[in-house]
């Protein structure tokens, strides 16, 4: 079947669920890449790929594209799901023969919920898509397909869940797709390179994180990988295609989970000549940093989440503050950049956790930080602890712009006050002599990262005004 696969729009702005871990609008403008749903495009010839809140297409725009298709596969998300169905109803209005699924963390752990809210909604694929959505869209018939949810007239019918891929040299490499469907100039990320170019080497995470999305949903817990070979012929591929890429990032739920195939891939990067940056848990040897470094490695993204050894524990985080602060200063002392991630309100949160965790970022010093609110998905430990406790207080993650909202609340912590310390956890990182000479000194040394950063500092101050005035 000709087959559509679209990031749907929703929030203007909206880093959404087809590429982001975090699924909102953020601080400055950003992008990840929808690889998702490149993955599985990649395996079905002809198809085409949009996503459309980087091109910042509307509804309007897209409606009419579903006269031009004979199925569209959705990824849709839970901050954006009444807008993922009003998608598919247009596209359904559009062609009526249409044949439409959602994909994604939400049909991965509650496939009935968008056959129930709408009637187009034909099905939705649990867990790991990619070769569902290949045999669907070669013609074969929804009864015979595994891992998806479908309706049969008005029965809701649930198909033997499909094994999960172990050889992940099966799937083709995304950098076609990328080059035939995507502008890679709309992908901004703040503490990448521009353009940037983002892929998976694995799937899966061996940390138990309560809050974590994808392992806990689509990826699971054991990390699945491609060959170091394929990686590298990935890479080099990329490069022949996209001659303008400054950084290449490896989205892995934690790259260095395996740390003498980080090495042995940073070595053949080495030899490709790239620069290059990848997702790292604050615990890797000195040794396997150094090999990195030496190779073309730039920067790690590193989730901190807490300076707090109880919130650690209590998410199952798997290491403690003494050894995430000599890895961050290993990386200090090899020149490596981090980019910081910290998450406020997860349990166990209170005022003095939220002073020890700001004093702790402070003293790290990762080059950048982003400061999330404790987003508890469908699906998650942390939703069901949130459940069970009755930690909520409120229905959605994001408010009515797809900002992040403040979810859950602690006895003698109000979800306000966990708002509100994310601005000021901010401001006190930032808003430092050392940190502004630092950033200032960056600028100097390059007139596009300056051009960059002023853009980004506007944007940023405008975030802490809508926050102030939210």
């Amino acid at each position: 079947m000709k087959t559509l696969f679209l990031n749907p729009p929703s929030f203007d702005g909206f880093d959404g669920g087809a590429g982001s871990r975090y699924q909102a609008r953020r601080e400055i403008r950003s992008f990840w890449y929808p690889t998702w749903l490149a993955q599985v495009a990649a395996l079905v010839p002809d198809s085409k790929l949009i996503d459309a809140p980087a091109r910042g297409l509307s509804l309007e725009d897209i409606a009419p594209m579903g006269a031009n298709y004979q199925l569209a596969v959705l990824y849709a998300s839970a901050p954006t799901f009444h807008s993922d169905i009003a998608m598919a109803e247009a596209l359904k209005r559009a062609n009526p023969d249409l044949m439409i699924g959602f994909v994604g963390a939400l049909s991965a752990v509650d496939p009935e919920r968008p056959l129930k809210a709408s009637a187009v909604i034909d099905f939705a694929a649990r867990h790991e898509f990619d070769f569902t959505i290949k045999e669907i869209a070669e013609g074969r018939p929804l009864a015979e397909v595994d891992g998806i949810t479908w309706r049969n007239g008005t029965e809701i019918v649930h198909n033997r869940d499909r094994a999960i891929i172990h050889d992940m040299d099966e799937l083709p490499p995304v950098a076609p797709v990328y080059h035939r469907d995507l502008v890679i100039e709309d992908y901004f990320i703040g503490y990448l390179k521009h353009p940037y170019m983002s892929l998976y080497t694995g799937r899966g995470c061996r940390s138990k994180c309560s809050f974590c999305l994808w392992p806990q949903t689509i990826g699971g817990r054991t990390y699945r990988t491609r060959s170091v070979a394929k990686v590298a012929e990935e890479v080099a591929l990329m490069r022949q295609l996209f001659p303008q890429v400054k950084e290449f990032f490896f989205d892995d739920d934690t790259f260095t989970d395996d740390t003498p195939r980080a090495e042995a891939i940073a070595r053949e990067l080495g030899r490709l000549g790239v620069t290059w940056s990848c997702t790292a848990k604050p615990n890797v040897p000195y040794e396997t940093l150094k090999v990195m470094r030496d190779n073309g490695l730039r920067l790690l993204l590193v989730g901190y989440e807490s300076g707090v050894q109880d919130i650690l524990n209590n998410i199952r985080k798997g290491t403690r503050v003494d050894i995430m602060r000599r890895f961050t200063a290993d990386c200090h002392r090899l020149g490596i950049i981090i980019h910081g991630t910290f998450i406020l309100g997860l349990p166990g949160e209170t005022r003095q956790t939220i002073e020890d965790t700001i004093t702790f970022a402070k003293d790290i010093n990762p080059r950048t930080l982003q400061v999330s609110l404790a987003a508890p998905y469908p699906g998650t430990e942390l939703y069901a602890q949130a459940e069970a406790n009755n930690w909520f207080t409120v229905g959605d993650l994001v408010r009515n712009d797809g900002r992040q909202l403040a979810a859950l609340e602690y006895p003698g912590l109000p979800a306000k006050e966990i708002f509100d310390s994310v601005a000021r956890f901010y401001k006190e990182f930032y808003f430092r002599p050392g940190k502004i000479a630092e950033i200032c000194g960056e600028m100097l040394g390059d007139w596009d990262m300056a051009k960059r950063r002023l853009r980004e500092g506007v944007e940023f101050l405008n975030f802490l005004n809508r926050r102030r005035a939210a």
